[in-house]
C-alpha cells in the first residue's frame, strides 16, 4: 500500500488536518528559516534542521535518527536541493514510523477473543484522562459494544463526579464508591458488574498521583491483582494518557509511568491547542509502545485512532 494513500474519511481527515495546524505552521516557519538562502542540503542546513526537530519536540534521539537518514541520502545522492527537503523529511519520518508495527488501525477495535475486554487507564491529573475515557466509551458504544466504566480514581471527588458526567452523557453504566474508597475494591466491583451484565468492554479510571512512584506502583499492582480474581488475564490493555501540549514533559511522564507499571498503549491528547505535535513522532519511536489514540479537538468525536500514514500526511500537507 502506498504510504500516503488516504484511508480516513474526508471528515475525519479534515479534523486531523485542523488539529495539527499549529504544529505544522510552527514547524514549517522554522524549517523555512533553517534553509533560507541555501540551495543545497549541507552540514549547516543539517545542523539547523536538527535544531528545528528538537525544538518541535520530536525528541533528541529520534531527531538524531532522522538526521542520520538524511545524511546517508546526501552522501548517496551527492546533491540534494533544499527544495526537496520537505519531501525527504516526510519520507524519512514515515520510514521511521513504519518500523513499528503499530499505527495501522483506522477504527476503534478491540480483541474479539477477550470478553469483557478490560482497559486500565493511567496518567497524571490534568492530562485529559477522564475525557479520554468518556470519548473512548462513546466510540466503543457507537461501534455496537456494551461498555461499563469504573471510577477507581477515588483520591479526588472531582474525578468520580467527572466520570459520572461522561457516563450519563454517553449513556453507559458506571460503578463508583465514595471518595477515599479502596481503588482495587472499585475495580473488583466493576469487573463483577460487567461480567453479570455481559459487557464487551470495561474501562477503569485510576488515580494520577506521581509524587511517590513507589506508592503509585503498589496501588496499580494491587488494582491489577484484585481484577485478576474476577478475570484472570485482566487488564488486557494499560493505556497511558499523555498531554501532547506539554512537549518534553510528556516524555518524562511516559518514562515515570513505564517504570511504575507495564504500559501497553498510549493516548496523546490536546494536540489541537499546541505547536508541540511532533511529540507523537518521538514518543512512538522512543518508547516502542503503540500510540493508539490522539486527541485533536474538544468535540466528542475528536478522539481519533492514531494512524501513522494519515498523521504524517497531515503533518506534511
Amino acid at each position: 500500500m502506498n504510504f500516503f494513500k488516504k484511508i480516513f474519511s474526508s471528515e475525519k481527515k479534515e479534523t486531523l488536518d485542523k488539529g495539527l495546524e499549529k504544529t505544522k505552521s510552527s514547524f514549517f516557519s522554522k524549517l523555512s528559516k533553517a534553509v533560507a538562502g541555501k540551495s543545497k542540503v549541507d552540514d549547516e542546513v543539517l545542523d539547523n534542521l536538527e535544531e528545528v526537530l528538537v525544538s518541535s519536540d520530536v525528541g533528541v534521539n529520534t531527531t538524531l535518527k532522522v538526521i542520520e537518514r538524511i545524511e546517508e541520502r546526501v552522501s548517496r545522492d551527492k546533491y540534494l536541493g533544499t527544495d526537496e527537503l520537505n519531501k525527504i523529511l516526510r519520507e524519512e519520518i514515515a520510514g521511521l514510523l513504519s518500523e513499528t508495527n503499530t499505527g495501522e488501525e483506522t477504527e476503534f477495535v478491540i480483541s474479539a477473543d477477550k470478553k469483557p475486554y478490560v482497559i486500565m487507564v493511567v496518567g497524571v491529573n490534568g492530562v485529559g484522562k477522564t475525557t479520554t475515557i468518556g470519548k473512548l466509551a462513546y466510540q466503543f458504544k457507537k461501534a455496537g459494544h456494551k461498555v461499563v466504566l469504573g471510577a477507581a480514581d477515588t483520591f479526588r471527588a472531582a474525578a468520580i463526579d467527572q466520570l459520572q458526567v461522561w457516563a450519563d452523557r454517553v449513556g453507559v453504566p458506571i460503578v463508583r464508591q465514595q471518595m477515599g474508597s479502596d481503588p482495587a475494591s472499585v475495580a473488583f466491583d466493576t469487573l463483577q458488574s460487567a461480567v453479570k451484565q455481559d459487557a464487551d468492554i470495561v474501562i477503569i479510571d485510576t488515580a494520577g498521583r506521581l509524587h511517590n512512584k513507589v506508592n503509585l506502583m503498589n496501588e496499580l499492582s494491587k488494582v491489577k491483582r484484585v481484577m485478576q480474581k474476577v478475570i484472570d488475564d485482566a487488564p488486557h490493555d494499560v493505556l497511558l494518557v499523555l498531554d501532547g501540549s506539554t512537549g518534553q514533559n510528556a516524555f518524562e511522564q511516559a518514562k515515570q509511568f513505564t517504570a511504575a507499571t507495564e504500559v501497553t498503549s498510549l493516548a496523546v491528547t490536546k494536540l489541537d491547542g499546541t505547536a508541540k505535535g511532533g511529540v507523537v513522532i518521538g514518543i512512538s519511536d522512543q518508547f516502542q509502545i503503540p500510540v493508539k489514540y490522539i486527541g485533536v479537538g474538544e468535540g466528542i468525536e475528536d478522539l481519533q485512532v492514531f494512524n501513522k500514514h494519515e498523521f504524517v500526511d497531515s503533518f506534511f500537507k
